[in-house]
């Protein structure tokens, strides 16, 4: 897939600060856990991410924690939130109240998902007097307040759907219904994405479809993920990873390689924004943010300018 800054370059394309990030956390449940969530958003604000979300657990079970650090986000730094917000087991008004809430306090960037089965439960179903879809939720959004709204994508196909064209179908009905933008469930396979996002301009899709990136962290963890929810996982990647379970120095460098390179080629096909999965740990994220010319903005010359 060519793209004009190949084309003009005539090879790679540079990786530079034009590039946009994004990163997830999820709400704490422990003292120490906070404290690492907070280390590691200490660590990434610097980057100047666009925004930054906080996840939610199926049916509210975060409902108090999530709203907590959003306006911990909100009060404390100069990130700019999105909050996470699921359908699961919760009535139309359950989750109107908990927008208001948001709106209130000065949040403005919804992220509006369906959400997964609570555990135990092999398939979703809609509470009696809840929202049915991630489509209603976000038609739902926008009755309560103007809030910017971002949806999920699936290169891949949700596990739940169809067919891809209905996938693909469905994912336009939630933009057409006032979603700015949708962030893909993580992927490893470039090409998958790739072909999605030909597909979805084909289709008549505009809005921005931003590549969720997962660093590695723990391989046998992340190919189970993978295997439920529907991801690829190339046998590249598996050759890369195998044999490091008890070489956590050599893996984490192996998963920060793979993810910028992952990037590099993204970029190098004209995408130019990137969501990171941080799973609450900053140094991964950080070092493929600086691989890809995003260093943090106390580097270079404003740490010369303290030596002065």
């Amino acid at each position: 897939m060519t793209t004009p800054d190949r084309a003009q370059t005539g090879g790679p394309v540079p990786l530079r600060a034009d590039i946009e990030v994004s990163f997830e956390f999820f709400p704490p449940s422990t003292p120490e856990m906070e404290a690492s969530l907070w280390r590691a958003i200490e660590r990434l604000a610097p980057i100047d991410p666009r925004f930054v979300s906080v996840t939610y657990g199926a049916g509210g079970t975060t409902r108090e924690r999530t709203h907590a650090t959003v306006r911990r986000i909100l009060q404390e730094t100069d990130l700019v939130p999105a909050a996470h917000l699921t359908c699961v087991q919760a009535t139309r008004e359950s989750v109107d109240e908990v927008l208001r809430a948001y709106h209130e306090v000065g949040v403005r960037h919804i992220v509006a998902l369906r959400g997964d089965p609570p555990g135990g439960e092999a398939r979703f179903t809609p509470h009696p007097g809840g929202y049915a879809s991630a489509l209603e939720l976000v038609e739902g959004i926008h009755r309560v307040a103007d809030f910017d709204v971002t949806v999920s994508a699936y290169p891949e196909v949700h596990p739940d759907a169809v067919s891809p064209q209905a996938e693909l179908d469905y994912l336009k009905r939630k933009i057409d219904a006032g979603a700015s933008r949708a962030i893909t469930q993580f992927f490893f396979d470039n090409d998958a994405y790739l072909r999605f996002l030909e597909r979805a301009r084909a289709a008549g899709i505009s809005a921005p479809i931003v590549p969720g990136i997962l660093p590695v962290t723990n391989f046998a963890k992340v190919r189970k993920f993978a295997t439920a929810c529907g991801a690829s996982v190339p046998a590249e990647m598996v050759r890369l990873f195998e044999r490091l379970d008890d070489d956590p120095q050599t893996r984490q460098l192996v998963a920060a390689t793979f993810a910028a390179e992952q990037c590099r080629k993204l970029r190098e096909n004209g995408v130019n924004e990137f969501h990171f999965y941080t799973l609450n740990r900053a140094e991964l994220t950080r070092s493929i943010c600086h691989v890809l010319g995003l260093p943090a903005r106390d580097d270079g010359a404003e740490r010369e300018q303290r030596a002065g």
